[in-house]
């Protein structure tokens, strides 16, 4: 390999990697990326999932001027390792419980990596066929393995897109149930309704869709902080009372706090009557409906309009990938679709083909199906469920230990594999207990508040997570609570 890419006087193009100089880099490129994952091992002293810089000091260990003349990527990549590295958060590492898990796996990886060799724009069937059937068929592989209802495959009035997070999947289906409900004539006088569980990108959505935040209605959870169907109806029936739309409900399936289910069914017996679309968000509980064991998850999913989840959080696909199904795409289409004449085609006029540009609010869309596919390939469903059972079991193994020990007590029924808990000594107690924790550079795990409470929440579900690492856990929190 040239040891830079030259300048050149405008005459020239500027010259790229050979052949074999992509190889080359290639090679060092993966060679690195296993380095990285094998060096989150317990045993392994510097590795640690947390970060351990100061605010700024990545920022100073870098040229503050792009360099004039091109780099040799070896010099490029050894940057990556040794001023980059250890300003990151491990997100991969076995110890990281923060969050949700942002899985990835060496197909998805793979998957990724040649997506982007592809260079695939698939905003139009026409601008690449192969990438908008791979994604249709994709999706109802993926809802097959999920047990969704028939209703979300393709070659029927529904379908499943992939969007980069559940925010967007939730964006795309209030846009549709604002556009159904009347639109910008009758915004002033629609209203949306979700859990105060629910996360932060609904009511985020919300506003971008163009509603004051006064039309948000926030419906009280129960005892297990679940959308209370009750404090719902009798809100929904108070606004039409006062002349207003019920536009959307939006559910949550494994809240992001403590792992709630809202009770689908009930919701749909209160929204249907009144025509507001409902939106059932399992952003990352929809991944262990690929096990028939956690497929109640599902219940009502039959009656709703749209549901997400996302296989970038605990189905070892790298982010991003949402799982997006609606029961009917045409109202999504009548809300974004415009043809300027530029990305008319003959596929398209003729209604033949699938053209996602009409499925979401960007134009232009990457290769994601070819990830999904590459990890559903490798592992099939069979290994997926046993990923998920895996983490089910280590953290039903931990919520065990927490209970017996005398100091902690868990602050949320168990939720698949998110385990919530606080010390029995107070908030002040619980946030020393999870700095503490995180410090020790075994684990990281990140916090909530229920019913005003601290909490700390520990996520099981990383991609390189085993019950050992969990246990390790348990035993860390015996010896600092």
């Amino acid at each position: 390999m040239p040891d830079q890419i030259p300048a050149t006087d405008g005459s020239e193009p500027v010259p790229h990697m050979s052949t074999d100089e992509f190889r080359s880099a290639g090679r060092d490129t993966v060679d690195f990326l296993a380095g990285y994952l094998d060096g989150f091992r317990t045993d392994a002293p510097d590795s640690r999932p947390g970060p351990t810089v100061a605010p700024g000091e990545v920022y100073a260990s870098l040229p503050s001027s792009p360099p004039a003349e091109g780099e040799p990527f070896e010099a490029i990549l050894a940057d990556v390792e040794r001023l980059l590295v250890p300003g990151l958060t491990n997100w991969q590492h076995p110890g990281f419980y923060g969050f949700f898990p942002a899985d990835s796996s060496p197909p998805s990886v793979l998957g990724e990596l040649v997506s982007a060799g592809l260079g695939q724009q698939g905003m139009l069937w026409s601008t690449s066929p192969a990438c908008t059937e791979l994604e249709m068929l994709v999706l109802d592989w993926l809802a097959e393995a999920a047990g969704l209802p028939d209703r979300f495959r393709s070659g029927g009035p529904g379908g499943g897109v992939i969007q980069d997070s559940a925010s967007s999947s939730s964006l795309c289906a209030i846009l549709a149930a604002r556009d159904r409900a009347g639109g910008a004539e009758a915004l002033p006088t629609l209203r949306i309704y979700t859990s105060e569980q629910a996360h932060s990108s609904i009511e985020k959505d919300v506003l971008v869709a163009g509603f004051a935040r006064h039309q948000l209605r926030s419906v009280p959870g129960d005892d297990a902080f679940a959308m209370d169907a009750d404090a719902l109806a009798a809100m929904v029936a108070a606004d039409v009372a006062d002349g207003h739309v019920p536009c959307l409900v939006a559910a949550t399936v494994g809240t992001t706090s403590s792992g709630a289910v809202d009770p689908v069914s009930a919701i749909c017996d209160v929204a249907g009557p009144v025509g507001a679309w409902v939106h059932v968000d399992s952003a990352w509980a929809g991944a262990a409906t690929v096990c028939p064991e956690h497929r109640h998850l599902l219940d009502g999913l039959d009656r709703v309009d749209s549901y997400c989840f996302n296989p970038h959080k605990w189905l070892l696909t790298n982010f991003d990938c949402s799982a997006f199904y609606l029961a009917d795409v045409q109202p999504l289409h009548d809300s974004l679709s415009i043809v300027p004449e530029y990305l008319r085609n003959t596929a398209s006029d003729a209604g033949a083909v699938v053209d996602y540009r009409d499925w979401q609010v960007p134009l232009g869309r990457r290769f994601r199906a070819l990830k999904l596919w590459f990890v559903m390939r490798s592992y099939g469903v069979e290994g997926l469920r046993a990923h998920i059972r895996a983490h089910v079991a280590a953290a039903a193994d931990l919520a065990a230990r927490v209970e017996a020990n005398p100091r902690l007590e868990l602050a949320a029924p168990l939720s698949l594999s998110l385990v919530c808990l606080r010390h029995v000594d107070g908030d002040d107690a619980t946030e020393a207990l999870m700095a503490a924790v995180n410090a020790s550079g075994r684990a990281f795990c990140t916090h909530t508040k229920l019913a005003d409470r601290y909490v700390m929440r520990v996520a099981v579900g990383g991609t390189w997570t085993t019950a050992a690492h969990v246990a390790d856990l348990a035993d860390l929190l015996d010896d600092l609570a």
